[in-house]
Parts: C-alpha cells; sequence; structure tokens
C-alpha cells in the first residue's frame, strides 16, 4: 500500500520520460485481439488520406491533436482529456508544487484596448522568490519580458517566457504607477507553488488549503507545530475552491487525525488499481480538539477524500455548502512531445464505503452567502462596470476600516448592493497593491459559523455526535426514493 501511495505521488513526475513507453507496451500486449488491430490500422489509413488529399496542406500535429482530443471525449468522461503542452506543464506544476520560475504571482485582462493594455500585474511575489528579492511589489505592471510588449501576447506565452531552466535568467519592464519604469533581471529558481496558508484566530489555527501537492503534507505540519506553539484550542481547515490535487496527499493529511480504520478506498476493473488506505496511530499529531472542515461548491476530488474521511471517521464537522461530487481517480501520463493526457482509473470510496461521484457531501452544517435579488445582481454589475471603486482606491491607498465603511455606505446610496458586497469589493481593490489578506470576517459568513460552533463546546458535541456517515445518508437517501417510486 505505501509502495502504491509512492507511485501515484510520484507519477507526475517520471510520466514525462517513461509513460509513452509504457503506453506503448500496453498498447501492444492488449491489442492483440483482430479487431484491436483493425482500429488501428484504420486510424494510420485515415491519418494519411487526409494528409495526402485534403484540399490544403494539414498540419500533421493539428489532426494527432484531433484524434487524441476525439478518442477520450468519446468515453464521455469530463477527467478523461488530452491536454496540450502548455496544459500538461501546468499539471505537472501545480502535482508536484514546484517549478523554475521567477516567483510571481500574475493577473492578466482578457481584452487589451489602446486606452487599457492587457499588461500583465503582479498579484503577489511568493516570498523568497527571485521576484520577492528583487523588490517586485503587488500592483507592478509588468509592461514587457526580454522586449516583447505583454498586452500583445497571451498568458500561456507570458508563463512560457516567465518560466523556463533554473539559473538562467529573464529580464523585465516594470511600471510602477503612471510613469516610473525600470527593467529587472531575475534568475529562475525552483519556486514552490504555495498551497498552504494559515494564521491564528484568537485560539483557532485557521489552515486554508488550495490544492494538494507533494508539499502540502509538509507546510501543513509546519502549521500545526506554528498553532502548537501558540497554544491553539481548535482547528479550522479550509477546503473551499480547492479543486483537488494528489490522493496520496490526501491520505497523508487525513491520516494525521484519523488513529486507526480505513481513510479511502479505490475500485476499479484493473486489479491493481484496487487499493485501501488504512490511517496509522504512529501518524496521528492532531488529537482532542474541535476540528471544523469548510466546503463549498467548488470543494472537489482530494478535498472531498480528506472531507469524507474526516466526517466519517467522526473526527470533524463540515459547514458550508454541497461539494462538487467528484468521486473518481484519474492517472496522467506524459508523451514524447511533452504533452500528455489524464484518464479515469478507477472510483474511490469514503471508509463507511459511499461513493460521491455527482452527488458530492452535504455539509453538517449548511451555510449559504446571501443570494442577491435581480434588481441588486444589476446594480452590482453597473457598480463594478462603473470602476468607481478601482479609482478611489488608487487614490486612497491606505483606507482604514473606518475609511472602508464609510465609504460603501457612501455607495450603498446610490447602489442598491448590500452593503458587506461593497465593503468587500473595496478590500479586494485595496489588496490588490498589497499581500493578500488571509480571511475576511466582515465578509465570510462561512468562516464566522465556525468560529461561533467552536466558541461553544457543547454545540460542537452535538453537531458531531448526530452527523451521519457518507454511506448512512446514501442509504436513506436510496430508501426515500424506492418509496417514492412504490
Amino acid at each position: 500500500m505505501k509502495k502504491k501511495i509512492l507511485l501515484l505521488t510520484a507519477s507526475v513526475a517520471v510520466c514525462a520520460f517513461f509513460a509513452v513507453q509504457c503506453y506503448s507496451q500496453s498498447l501492444r500486449s492488449s491489442s492483440t485481439s483482430e479487431s484491436d488491430k483493425q482500429y488501428t490500422e484504420i486510424l494510420d489509413q485515415v491519418f494519411a488520406y487526409v494528409q495526402q488529399n485534403y484540399v490544403e496542406e494539414v498540419d500533421p500535429e493539428v489532426l494527432y491533436q484531433g484524434a487524441l482530443k476525439g478518442m477520450l471525449e468519446s468515453l464521455e468522461d469530463p477527467y478523461s482529456v488530452y491536454m496540450d503542452k502548455s496544459e500538461w506543464r501546468s499539471l505537472t506544476d501545480t502535482t508536484m508544487g514546484n517549478f523554475g520560475g521567477v516567483g510571481l504571482s500574475i493577473t492578466k485582462p482578457a481584452e487589451s484596448t489602446p486606452e487599457k493594455p492587457a499588461y500583465v500585474e503582479v498579484a503577489s511575489p511568493i516570498d523568497n522568490s527571485p521576484g520577492f528579492k528583487a523588490g517586485i511589489q503587488s500592483g507592478d505592471l509588468i509592461i514587457k519580458i526580454e522586449g516583447v510588449d505583454t498586452s500583445t501576447i497571451s498568458m500561456d506565452e507570458v508563463l512560457n517566457m516567465l518560466r523556463g531552466t533554473v539559473g538562467e535568467s529573464v529580464t523585465i519592464t516594470i511600471r510602477r504607477g503612471k510613469t516610473l519604469e525600470f527593467d529587472k533581471t531575475l534568475v529562475r529558481a525552483v519556486i514552490e507553488n504555495p498551497t498552504v496558508k494559515y494564521g491564528m484566530i484568537g485560539k483557532t489555527g485557521y489552515i486554508a488549503l488550495s490544492e494538494f501537492s507533494t508539499n502540502t503534507a509538509k507546510r501543513f505540519d509546519e502549521a500545526i507545530e506554528s498553532f502548537r506553539k501558540e497554544g491553539y484550542t481548535a482547528l479550522i481547515i479550509d477546503l473551499r475552491n480547492n479543486g483537488g490535487g494528489l490522493l496520496s496527499t490526501a491520505v497523508a493529511l487525513a491520516d494525521k487525525f484519523m488513529e486507526k480504520g480505513i481513510i479511502v478506498s479505490t475500485k476499479s476493473r484493473i486489479a491493481y488499481e484496487n487499493s485501501v488506505y488504512y490511517a496509522s496511530r504512529a501518524k496521528t499529531t492532531v488529537k482532542d480538539i474541535p476540528v471544523v472542515v469548510l466546503i463549498n461548491r467548488a470543494s472537489a476530488s482530494a478535498s472531498e477524500i480528506l472531507s469524507g474521511a474526516l466526517k466519517d471517521s467522526k473526527k470533524a464537522i463540515l459547514i458550508g455548502e454541497n461539494t462538487y461530487g467528484k468521486g473518481s481517480v484519474q492517472v496522467p501520463a506524459g508523451l514524447l512531445n511533452n504533452d500528455g493526457f489524464k484518464i479515469t482509473v478507477a472510483r474511490y470510496y469514503s471508509p463507511s464505503d459511499a461513493n460521491i461521484d455527482k452527488i458530492g457531501i452535504a455539509p453538517d452544517v449548511e451555510v449559504k452567502y446571501y443570494e442577491f435579488t435581480e434588481d441588486e445582481e444589476k446594480a452590482y454589475a453597473e457598480l463594478v462596470k462603473a470602476e468607481i471603486i478601482p479609482e478611489y482606491a488608487e487614490n486612497h491607498p491606505d483606507m482604514t476600516e473606518n475609511d472602508i465603511a464609510a465609504y460603501a455606505d457612501t455607495l450603498k446610496a446610490k447602489y442598491n448592493v448590500p452593503v458587506q458586497y461593497i465593503r468587500k469589493l473595496i478590500r479586494n481593490e485595496l489588496d490588490r497593491k498589497k499581500s493578500s489578506r488571509l480571511y475576511d470576517l466582515d465578509f465570510d459568513v462561512q468562516l464566522n459559523a465556525a468560529l461561533d460552533i467552536l466558541k461553544d463546546k457543547k454545540r460542537y458535541d452535538e453537531i458531531l455526535s448526530k452527523s451521519k456517515t457518507l454511506k448512512q445518508i446514501e442509504t436513506e437517501k436510496n430508501s426515500e426514493e424506492t418509496k417514492k417510486t412504490e
């Protein structure tokens, strides 16, 4: 089992070198029937015929990509997909948790106009990265990379130019404010994707996980150790908008809470993909404190593995909204031309043996954000389109919370939008020039609900005791549906 975890973790790292050979060997060994051979021969025939006879000359790469896309799309599985070189690189950067780059989180407008060129904007520099050490700040514009105007190229092209071989340099031109421009030459280094952010809220430790990469478990341990030194008495794990990542990392995190039992199991028609992952008492590091997991509609895959394991084992309560519902396991495979694909090989099951694919996980305590009325939605759109807030924030970068509240009240008089949403827009704009805040207690109703419950140990224990396993919920739902059809 340990060997399997390591294989899943390392698959992205090694597949770019080995996967095509392994894939080709498995194809040859499995394609022993006459029908299999016939289909591959037909594909070759059509490929050659199009190249030789189509009215215009066709790039063979275009035909190759179309064939792979069509083959995987025919599975009618949204998670089995072909990935071009850019998508494949993004996947490997994400799952491996580090890459060669300059350490700048960036954004880029979709449209470029003479009045507002689509320059690259620095959202934030990553701590201790080349960009951070060079003094590049949030809100700086990267207007050129190696002399190339960034408003004229795509985000993929920007990333291709900024990322590269560790030790090699890249020169960027920075615009700060309205007139200050200067060049910075940055030497690319290994950049770790910051998937874990944490801090204390009173005596409660708060950890926000954005992805499950190879480095996430280590950073999670650092967070827990920091909380322990500060005498934390409760823990919140924020998995909202976390689309998943490595199965092995989700298992490793669950193992820090569970002393025994099944964490997750995978079931497949392929024997070697059938696995059961068990908790080990020796790896348990978080004990005897209340734990809340925050979830929403964008919590998926590995996030649901961790949420499901902690719910079924009664190690945490879930607060927020129903999760996405991705209960399948994909294995990525790289190809010789540096693109790749991933394919679903198994479905995973929670400790109580429930699969949540296309269903998701319901929270123990549902907390939803305020839903706009039709009039409020129109007013919100008008406020954003007017671009009043960006201009005001540009001229008032040092606004206090009182200043934010006062300006929000002024805007509220003109725009029929809930005032907390206006305050959020103002903060977001101010944060573009600073390091992004870890949490927003003024706006975040789900985080506030978690904190309120954690303050009341009796209430927390009551919710936990009444919490049902995913299998119990599934059985009850099936029973209700059966009664409806009778």
